[in-house]
């Protein structure tokens, strides 16, 4: 029999000391708790349970043991009993066998069972999720750190763990397709693409078998445990390995200068509504870790659209939170966080929205996370839409409105052309005040959740039928535009404007003020076949097809020039390191239409071009949109005596030519240029390029003026 003491509330979860483990949860309500230990991950029944003594092992509201001689690969769970009274929000099940939620690792058994979690009075005992004590060992970071970059100078590429290697053929080792040390094998493909940080849909452990019946949860946006590295996408499936293998991956990444962002969902929990399963959470006080209807407290307010919302602003749950962060970026040195739903988090525990929410501004001033990327996707689904609006001074935004203006404007759209000129200009109508720099909106054209850009301009409608769901699920705004023919095509001039309007995109989303972010696959040409809602769908045909890396080698080659560009040009360097009512201010920045100096900005405007000089850079850019169906003259802009327009960018064109380096840039003969239906182009002028042996000097002084900021 095993010898126990006491324990101590502090620190939570399971802790690894010198001659045994101290266990430490909350639960204000329970009347009994019980400690299980396991033998193996498939173990039918614990070897040990040890009943927690309400008077030894409870301190206020938290239940603690120390158990003697335990050690590193321990595996518990909790039951927890108390009293079932749903009219206060209790939902204690004794039956159930908890997960531990400050657990480092969680294991899921062959046998587990959804539905019997989701059962009341039905024993989880024999299919029990299993909670893993892990040694806190020093881990070899081989001097690597983060990376603090600043957003100004980043550009994320956002990318599924495992769809990023799980297909045949992305040529990774087969053992290990599909995760962690997979996308160390790729990390050459990463850093010749250019991207300077990739942001990782979620990577805490997650329950695969949420979602219709017979179909995987693939994106993981249904969290179990916070803290635990989703251990499926570990090709090290030792207890332990998870947890070592992301810390290689992050290592790795930047040694490649490549920062890590995570995706957390602190909005809901995989437990889902009234109907769910008892995971944790639920077991352990369910009325304190979520938001319940007021009028009827047997019923969960859904802001999530996941069927729960965490009560994010309770003392304990906000704890939580913090503490999660602070785990990632202490212990596994992420490099910053990406927060689902972010507005879940601005509500109090009646649902309602806080002016000043207490877990936004901790996170906000919090000195441990100095440095890390915050962002925020400004929205829920219970229609709080708060871009531009976001509490304090560290968050930054996904820019919905970005998505949509630019969508709608190259499509061709009506009505646009005045909102797409804002966006170019990074949303000066969302953050021109408070000296906000541009790169406070994150620029997207698409991201995991709707079409990818290949399907975007091949789909005039959702094709989800594969989710199970009579394509009722996804959303019905896309703002896409199939240019004649629904979904693939051997029509030679539909595949030309679609591979256009592709490059249109990307020239736009790199070349306006803000912090761009791909989507996985997107400089490929990746196609979810018109799916826009792909959660469920762990297949190849939702897996990063390698093989288009040949196959669409010209668009690859495009982007990875356009993000070369984009660092390299002096001009647009200064450019986004500004405090945008700055840039706006003092770029002299001058529309134009067809006619130089004469913009178009009716309502059926299908054209805009803009020009901008820094006087003391000599550098000047000049950008023209043509969303227009026709061809069309566009008059250039004068210049100052000895420098001349010299062409960077034309979309229509086909390669090499519809890109130059900036070294490279071909000069323009005559003050009007000829642009084809629906194309970009952008063209530089610099006195460097006059004179060669000037530009040198320019990137010189354009690095001395980076470093002075």
């Amino acid at each position: 029999m095993l010898k126990t003491r006491a324990g101590r509330s502090y620190p939570l979860g399971a802790c690894l000391e010198r001659h045994g483990i101290n266990f430490s949860l909350y639960s204000k309500s329970a009347q009994s708790v019980t400690l299980l230990l396991f033998d193996e991950v498939n173990s039918r029944s614990p070897c040990e349970r040890i009943v927690l003594d309400r008077q030894t092992n409870r301190t206020d509201n938290y239940w603690h043991i120390f158990v003697e001689g335990l050690t590193a690969g321990t595996l518990y769970g909790f039951q927890v009993e108390g009293p079932f009274d749903l009219a206060k929000g209790m939902r204690f099940d004794a039956s159930k066998v908890l997960c531990d939620p400050y657990a480092k690792e969680i294991r899921f058994p062959n046998n587990y069972s959804r539905k019997l979690y989701s059962e009341y009075g039905q024993s989880t005992e024999h299919c029990a999720l299993k909670s893993v004590v892990l040694e806190r060992r020093n881990f070899d970071w081989k001097g690597t750190k983060p990376i603090h970059r600043p957003l100004a100078d980043t550009i994320i590429y956002e990318m599924h763990v495992g769809g990023f290697t799980r297909h045949p053929s992305s040529g990774v080792t087969e053992s290990k397709r599909g995760t962690y040390a997979g996308v160390v094998e790729k990390i050459p493909y990463l850093k010749q693409l250019g991207v300077t940080a990739v942001e990782l849909m979620p990577v805490a452990q997650f329950d695969s078998s949420d979602a219709a019946q017979g179909k995987t949860n693939y994106w993981g946006y249904c969290p179990v445990g916070f803290f635990a590295p989703h251990t499926q996408y570990s090709a090290n499936q030792n207890l332990g390995g998870p947890f070592d293998e992301f810390r290689l991956m992050v290592r790795e990444l930047h040694a490649a200068g490549i920062e890590v962002i995570v995706d957390v969902v602190f909005n809901h929990t995989s437990e889902g509504n009234e109907n769910g399963p008892t995971l944790s959470l639920r077991g352990l006080q369910n009325d304190t870790y979520y938001i319940l209807e007021q009028s009827d407290q047997r019923y969960y307010s859904n802001y999530s659209g996941c069927g729960n919302t965490c009560n994010t602003n309770n003392s304990v749950m906000r704890r939580m939170i913090r503490d999660v962060l602070t785990f990632w970026v202490t212990q596994m040195h992420v490099d910053g966080f990406r927060f689902d739903l972010a507005s879940v988090l601005m509500r109090d525990s009646q649902g309602q929205v806080l002016n000043d929410p207490p877990l936004l501004w901790s996170i906000d001033s919090d000195p441990i996370l100095a440095g890390t990327k915050i962002i925020a996707e400004a929205w829920d689904a219970g229609g709080l839409y708060q871009v531009g609006q976001f509490v304090g001074d560290r968050w930054n935004e996904w820019n919905g409105l970005f998505r949509d203006d630019v969508r709608a404007f190259l499509r061709g759209d009506n009505h646009r052309v005045g909102a797409f000129a804002n966006r170019l200009m990074g949303s000066p109508d969302l953050y021109y005040d408070d000296h906000r720099t541009p790169h406070r909106s994150i620029n997207f054209v698409t991201a995991h959740d709707g079409f990818t850009l290949r399907d975007l301009v091949s789909y005039n409608h959702k094709h989800n039928a594969a989710n199970g769901e009579d394509n009722r699920d996804g959303d019905n705004h896309n703002l896409s535009f199939n240019f004649g023919v629904e979904g693939p095509t051997n029509n030679r001039q539909i595949r030309q404007i679609r591979e256009r309007q592709i490059k249109n995109f990307f020239t736009i989303m790199l070349m306006s003020l803000g912090t761009p972010m791909i989507n996985m696959g997107d400089e490929i040409g990746r196609t979810q076949w018109g799916n826009n809602n792909a959660y469920c769908q762990d297949t190849p045909n939702n897996w990063l097809d390698w093989s288009l890396v040949k196959q669409n080698a010209g668009l690859l080659r495009f982007v990875r020039q356009l993000i070369e560009f984009r660092f390299l040009t002096p001009a647009l360097d200064q450019y986004i390191h500004h405090p945008l009512s700055s840039i706006l201010n003092d770029s002299q920045i001058k529309w134009h239409g067809v006619k130089a100096n004469q913009p178009d900005w009716s309502d059926d405007s299908h054209t805009i071009a803009l020009s901008y000089n820094l006087p003391y850079r000599e550098e000047n850019l000049y950008l023209a949109v043509n969303a227009y169906w026709e061809p069309l003259d566009f008059e250039l802009p004068q210049l100052s005596t000895g420098k001349h327009w010299r062409q960077v960018i034309n979309t229509a064109l086909a390669p090499p030519d519809d890109i130059y380096s900036y070294q490279s840039a071909k000069c323009v003969e005559s003050n009007v240029m000829h642009l084809a239906p629906r194309s970009v182009l952008v063209l530089i002028a610099s006195q460097s390029l006059e004179t060669p042996s000037k530009a040198k000097n320019a990137r010189n002084r354009a690095k001395k003026d980076q470093a002075a900021r």
